[in-house]
């Protein structure tokens, strides 16, 4: 068993690294207060090969593994958890299910250009009534002898401001077995471009974090698309869905990670400087002991995440080894974000602080991509099997 990073994924590691540090870091705070889509960023990451790492070179991406996926998405994270939440839905949620479950001709449509950066990619699953409950689609795909046409409403779909396709996830013919929403309906994906007629982009509410990832509701009326559009088989979709949701865990499980991280080495900055009764706080035993459960936390978090990684790379299906990563880790980086306010106390408090950023961008990998409460029902469901 060898517990560290091989020597190409650690030169990868600090290529990231420093990519975070020189484009990412000195605009992640205006991000989030303005609440823009970084184009900017994305067109960079694009160029480091970060919009398709885990996609092979021949469709444009950068062939890496996917402990070296999970590895970038951290350093990003630690610069920005939206940068990282951006190229993990291109990469995650739209590329790696293209590669995997497209046709030839769906591939080259859309995989090289998601993969190269040429393009952007968005994924339409959540709905007011289907969050944690995925199969309840009330989006509908009517097939007719011109191909689908499709009509509903989606929510929150990360990367929508600016993504050039979408997949999109809607009950289609009546039928049984796995994958159905409550109507009885089977669930099927299809790739629908931004630009579609009768496809519009709505502005949701502002959100508590993670501020600027272009996320938007999507309404879609009468949208048609022909039948080389939909994504694998009629009725795959919930599996596609399910099986793409596996790397993603894997990526919000490195978000967290790289969130939580940068939450830990604020406190311990801060903590060797700031001086209370004639001494650096450092020195306290409740401050030492924070700082202890915070990194014993973030190691476990970083090892249940290598693991999902590795899982992913050599496994069909790692679904509990990558809920298993995303609970421990999103809880981990959220202590990690809260003890790390406690120790800066009103330095960390104030709106505007690097800390006070990190404590709200975290709180939404314990959410999104699969509640905690969804994650252990996935692990319970895993054990008692």
């Amino acid at each position: 068993m060898i517990l560290e990073l091989t020597d190409p994924q650690k030169v990868f590691q600090q290529r990231i690294a420093a990519f975070a540090a020189e484009h990412v870091t000195p605009q992640a705070a205006a991000i989030d207060e303005d609440g823009h889509f970084p184009k900017n960023i994305v067109q960079a990451m694009a160029r480091e090969g970060l919009m398709g790492v885990t996609i092979p070179t021949a469709w444009g991406g950068a062939g890496r593994d996917y402990v070296s996926y999970a590895v970038a998405i951290e350093e990003l994270a630690r610069a920005s958890a939206v940068i990282a939440v951006i190229a993990a839905v291109n990469n995650s949620l739209v590329a790696e299910p293209i590669e995997k479950f497209g046709t030839d001709a769906q591939k080259q449509a859309w995989l090289e250009r998601l993969a190269s950066g040429r393009a952007l990619g968005a994924f339409a699953l959540s709905e007011e009534h289907a969050g944690s409950d995925a199969a309840n689609q009330q989006t509908v795909a009517r097939l007719d002898d011109r191909g689908y046409v499709l009509n509903g409403r989606k929510v929150w779909v990360a990367n929508a401001e600016a993504a050039d396709v979408v997949i999109v996830f809607a009950a289609t013919h009546p039928s049984t077995g796995s994958g159905q929403g409550q109507s009885g309906r089977r669930i099927s994906a299809f790739l629908v471009p931004i630009d579609a007629a009768g496809l519009s982009r709505v502005v949701t509410a502002d959100s508590l974090g993670v501020r600027g990832l272009g996320c938007m509701d999507l309404e879609l009326h009468n949208v048609r698309v022909e039948a080389d559009a939909l994504l694998g088989s009629p009725g795959d979709g919930f599996q596609i869905a399910m099986w793409a949701l596996d790397g993603g865990r894997v990526a919000i499980a490195a978000q967290a990670l790289g969130v939580g991280t940068a939450a830990l080495q604020e406190a311990l900055e801060y903590a060797k400087h700031r001086e209370a009764f004639g001494q650096p706080i450092a020195n306290y035993q409740a401050i030492q002991w924070m700082l202890a459960d915070v990194a014993t936390e973030l190691e476990g978090a970083r090892m249940l995440t290598m693991k999902a990684a590795d899982a992913r790379q050599r496994q069909a299906r790692p679904t509990a080894d990558a809920a298993m990563a995303k609970l421990f880790a999103s809880e981990a980086a959220h202590h990690a974000a809260d003890r790390a306010m406690q120790i800066l106390a009103s330095k960390g408090y104030r709106r505007g602080s690097v800390v006070e950023r990190l404590f709200r961008d975290v709180r939404a990998t314990e959410i999104y991509q699969g509640t905690s409460e969804v994650q252990r029902m996935v692990i319970a469901e895993d054990l008692l099997a």
